[in-house]
């Protein structure tokens, strides 16, 4: 049975919430086994605000002692640790960053075989340790990949970004042909081998409106956009665009394609969490692990309130096992492939 890791981010936001609300369904022990790296007393503590009884975490010290068909806890905080429902704190931050290390020296030991991370709080979870600007960046540099690919992702569609936290004023600088054709072959890779899509099509945005109008609104499209793009082609991937971003969900045009590359943040989230508010997927694509969460934060003005929606979540738990699954099925079929022969010894 896979061991699913999940870290419970940010104690004073909806994550235990989210977490909890999943796990009361049955039916996710029979596919895995979650173990929540958290607090057994802040976890109580959200158990009582929430009016939650039906549902015990089995404490162990290690992801071996978790037991199929139960929800098991890792203690990774300070027992003195306080709740403030609502209020960023170094506390939280503290508590968050503890759970997140000791999840990724699991994973990285195949002690688990997937992490699922709950919202954090990026000012909080800093420290001098600690200088990233999300769950992404870390990872990459935790384990020690050369590039990642965040990628929202859902049934409806699947968004990548070449850009993503940094300034809006930054991103026509950071934007390379170079770049977009390594996010592109990111994209590309991850919805064949995580996804199980054979050849995907890949819509690719434009940065400037219109996509520029050929040069008239920016010329980032026909220097460097376009250019990817052509690259792409050349080394078989099916690319297509750049497309005005307006345009291309306002018409409905991202239904007929696989995955999406914008090329910054706001661009790609503001369409993806309109049009699937509820259920969408934050994934770190590229990595050799395998790392989902909820596409939201904190939602501090509702913690403690009983409010919070947990279906981004609980997909994100699903995700996590699907790919896992499609990771191995992927490496079967790609295994011991047959050697390519010379079509001029064939005349």
């Amino acid at each position: 049975m896979i061991r699913i890791g999940i870290t419970h981010g940010d104690i004073n936001g909806i994550g235990y919430e989210i977490i909890m609300k999943t796990l009361l369904d049955q039916r996710i022990f029979d596919f895995c086994t979650p173990i929540l790296y958290g607090s057994p007393k802040v976890a109580a503590y959200h158990r009582k605000a929430l009016d939650i009884e039906t549902l015990n975490f089995h404490s162990v010290r290690s992801p071996e002692e978790a037991q199929p068909r139960k929800a098991s806890i890792i203690n990774c905080a300070d027992d003195e640790i306080r709740v403030e429902l609502g209020k960023s704190t170094p506390a939280a931050g503290e508590a968050a960053r503890a759970a997140l290390m000791r999840a990724v020296e699991d994973l990285k030991n195949n002690r688990i075989q997937a992490l699922v991370t709950a919202p954090i709080n990026k000012h909080n979870i800093r420290s001098d340790d600690f200088r990233y600007t999300g769950h992404t960046e870390f990872l990459q540099d935790y384990f020690d990949a050369e590039e990642s690919l965040m990628l929202m992702a859902s049934a409806l569609l699947k968004v990548g970004l070449v850009s993503t936290h940094i300034p809006i004023a930054e991103v026509p600088g950071f934007l390379t042909r170079e770049e977009i054709s390594r996010k592109m072959r990111l994209l590309d890779d991850s919805l064949k081998r995580d996804f199980g899509i054979r050849k995907p099509r890949i819509a690719v945005l434009g940065l400037n409106p219109h996509a520029g109008e050929e040069g008239i609104l920016g010329t980032d499209e026909t220097e460097k956009i376009i250019p990817a793009i052509r690259e792409c082609r050349e080394n078989g991937m099916v690319a297509f665009g750049p497309f005005p971003a307006d345009g291309f969900f306002g018409s409905g045009d991202f239904s007929r394609f696989d995955g999406i590359l914008a090329m910054y943040h706001d661009q790609g989230l503001i369409p993806f969490k309109t049009l699937v508010p509820d259920e969408g997927v934050n994934y770190t694509a590229g990595l050799p692990i395998i790392r989902t969460s909820p596409a939201h934060g904190t939602a501090y003005e509702i913690a403690g309130t009983n409010q919070a929606r947990f279906g981004s979540f609980r997909q994100a738990l699903y995700m996590a096992c699907d790919i896992f699954m499609n990771r191995q099925l992927f490496s079967e079929m790609s295994k011991n492939p047959l050697p390519q022969k010379d079509l001029s010894e064939l005349q």
